[in-house]
């Protein structure tokens, strides 16, 4: 059987085995001791706060073009801000002065949190869920009291109605109805119902209906690319899948982006695809809860071996669960394409934990 993949669904498999085996070998191989992982996860995040401010600072200047970084940066950061969050109480407990740090973390919490509402909508969602995740497993963890409660909720919510109506007003004033979430929500209710149509009367066990899709008769009735990595990545390699370019990817949108994942995957490799890859889902979070209260029980008893494991872990797991809500209950594209990559690096990174080094 030829190892090169043949079709998209293929290409996704081939490239999550040699990822996770590539991510196992490395984590098993570098130092991560909780000092490199804390200096580590501040440099991504600070990186991450500058691409967004510049990616906001592309819907100001006409001249730029917009990226919408936070669709593959997104969930990294998540994983760098909380992973940073949790190696705060270790530093606390081993006496180290941590104000000026935690100025720091708050800052560059702060300004993903501002930058990337402003790219897109979306994002601050999944960043919202990610932090409250990632504070809320950091509090169970070390025995700290909970900053996730009803009244915090309550205020995150009254937050993001604000931020969303903020930028309403902004996109009012200066004609920017690329920012603006009425405008969103306006498309959504304009292509979901029929984009649900479509795909519950079309979709089957191993794919979907051929004359459903773009490309009709021609189509292969699974794979068709709704759902892929980068395209870049296929015409580079100069696979021969079936593309969306151009005008065609608002014929993608109506997969991709108005409807929740678990339809977009059910819909391009049908039933039976859509239900493993849940199992996938559940057996890496529960993998990662597993593993991460077995590095808990050995802070707990002294050994400092797993400290910068387990903060990581924290990070990958808060960031994975998150974009698995978003992704999959809300817009497919939160896991889709470049945003693909992220995910599956953040189940690498969760799945390399059942293996450690005795050195």
């Amino acid at each position: 059987m030829s190892l090169i993949a043949v079709n998209h669904l293929m290409f996704i498999i081939e490239f999550a085995i040699l990822l996770h085996i590539g991510i196992l070998l490395l984590l098993n191989f570098i130092p991560l001791n909780h000092n490199a992982v804390f200096v580590l996860s501040l440099l991504i995040g600070g990186a991450i706060t500058l691409v967004f401010a510049f990616d906001a600072l592309c819907l100001v200047v006409s001249i730029l073009s917009h990226h919408e970084f936070t669709h593959p940066f997104g969930p990294i950061a998540i994983l760098a801000v909380v992973t940073s969050w949790a190696i705060m109480p270790i530093l606390e407990r081993q006496d180290v002065r941590t104000s000026s740090i935690r100025l720091l973390l708050y800052i560059i919490t702060v300004g993903i949190t501002i930058f990337g509402a402003v790219v897109h909508r979306d994002f601050l969602i999944m960043w919202v869920l990610g932090l409250v995740i990632g504070f809320f497993i950091i509090a169970k963890s070390h025995n700290k009291p909970s900053m996730v409660s009803l009244r915090t909720i309550g205020f995150i919510i009254f937050g993001l109605f604000v931020v969303f109506g903020a930028m309403e007003v902004i996109s009012q004033i200066a004609h920017m109805q690329i920012i603006s979430p009425l405008s969103r929500i306006d498309r959504m209710n304009l292509n979901q119902f029929s984009s649900l149509q479509l795909v519950i009367d079309n979709t089957n066990l191993w794919g979907h209906n051929v004359n459903a899709t773009y490309w009709g008769n021609s189509s292969i009735g699974n794979s068709d690319g709704y759902i892929s990595l980068p395209l870049t990545w296929i015409t580079t390699l100069g696979l021969p899948y079936p593309l969306f370019y151009g005008i065609l990817v608002t014929k993608k949108d109506v997969i991709d982006y108005f409807l929740p994942g678990i339809f977009g995957i059910g819909f391009d490799f049908g039933y039976v695809a859509l239900a493993l890859i849940i199992i996938w889902i559940l057996i890496v979070i529960i993998v990662g809860f597993k593993v991460l209260d077995k590095y808990r029980l050995q802070r707990e008893r002294g050994n400092g071996k797993y400290l910068g494991r387990e903060a990581l872990l924290t990070g990958s797991l808060s960031a994975f669960i998150a974009q698995t809500i978003l992704g999959l209950f809300i817009i497919t594209r939160t896991m889709n394409g470049s945003a693909m990559v992220s995910y599956l690096f953040l189940s690498a990174l969760i799945m390399a934990n059942i293996v450690t080094t005795k050195r």
